[in-house]
């Protein structure tokens, strides 16, 4: 019987799979549209539910804002003191936002702090304009970037994730969220971002104190992000990473519903992406000692000794009185 359990318990850790409605939520009322662990560094899967059913990210929309921002940095686009100045469209985002003011402008650095701790949607929407000219340009290139990472199933419709009632809203899957977050670990810098707890934006005449939505970070050891999200109309989402030593795996949470409202489903959420992100590195801790212990068991192969090339004798009278003077 323990044989049994162990064999089991092994096969469920090398061959992840669709889990089953887990109990622990379900139980009380509560739905997850869909879960997912995956290794930051290959992408490869180690744990899912449900991670191709449809949901809304809300603000975690804004890690492609992030990303196209990030990836215009690496192209020499501009840096991250470029100066990013202030629309009026930008200050009409509304939800939670920077305060921000028509024709003030802040580093793209101060920006990005705004953006991944107080998730401002007015700093998105600035951040859209300035790089494509409008909101609607700056979409039109986060589903053309959301195709090439193979989100086949993701269409975005705001800079933000902000969205209303009936939508049209931003919609994903679990599984698309990680390709996104597999692309966004290639930016070592954005971690500064997303780790910081706190943060002081300096608006002009009036400083304001970011602090980071993310609760996993301090609580769970070697989380760093990446960003929550929340709305009425989406319910509560969550991309997160945490590293171990040379490991590090993403866990998603997308759409976290309870019926006793938005405290209790971002509890959930929180207490969800946790238990993925621990089981997430015990499974790679795993396949890590099993690659080794494979490598250690190869049989060492001995290279074939070279053949030695003896001189090539030298014809005629050269030859012959080489012969004749050789002991």
């Amino acid at each position: 019987m323990r044989f049994a359990a162990i064999a089991t318990l092994l096969l469920s850790l090398s061959f992840p799979v669709e889990a089953a409605v887990n109990p622990r939520y379900s139980a009380a009322g509560m739905t997850v549209d869909g879960m997912i662990c995956v290794d930051a560094a290959t992408g490869a899967v180690l744990s899912q539910e449900k991670a191709d059913y449809p949901g809304h990210p809300a603000s975690v929309t804004k890690l492609m804002t992030t990303l196209l921002v990030l990836e215009d940095i690496r192209a020499n686009k501009l840096t991250m003191r470029s100066r990013v100045t202030v629309t009026r469209e930008a200050t009409r985002a509304g939800g939670s936002s920077a305060g921000l003011v028509p024709g003030e402008s802040f580093t793209v650095e101060e920006m990005l702090y705004a953006l991944m701790l107080q998730s401002a949607n007015d700093v998105a929407l600035a951040l859209a304009v300035d790089r494509e000219g409008s909101a609607p340009a700056f979409v039109s290139r986060m589903n053309r970037r959301a195709a090439e990472l193979g989100m086949s199933r993701t269409t975005f419709v705001t800079p933000n994730g902000l969205t209303y009632g009936a939508g049209p809203h931003d919609t994903t899957t679990a599984r698309d969220l990680a390709k996104l977050a597999v692309a966004l670990c290639q930016f070592p810098e954005l971690l500064k971002f997303t780790g910081t707890k706190q943060y002081v934006f300096r608006r002009p005449g009036k400083p304001m104190e970011l602090l980071n939505h993310n609760h996993l970070l301090g609580s769970f050891p070697g989380c760093d992000g990446l960003k929550t999200g929340w709305t009425v109309a989406a319910h509560a989402s969550m991309v997160t990473t945490a590293k171990d030593k040379d490991l590090r795996v993403i866990a998603v949470v997308l759409g976290c519903q309870s019926p006793a409202g938005a405290k209790p489903e971002q509890r959930l959420r929180d207490s969800l992406a946790a238990d993925l992100m621990t089981e997430g590195l015990v499974k790679l801790r795993q396949l890590e000692a099993e690659k080794a212990l494979r490598i250690a068991q190869l049989p060492t192969i001995k290279p074939a000794p070279k053949p030695v090339v003896k001189p090539k004798k030298e014809e005629g009278f050269w030859g012959w009185l080489g012969d004749l003077f050789s002991f």
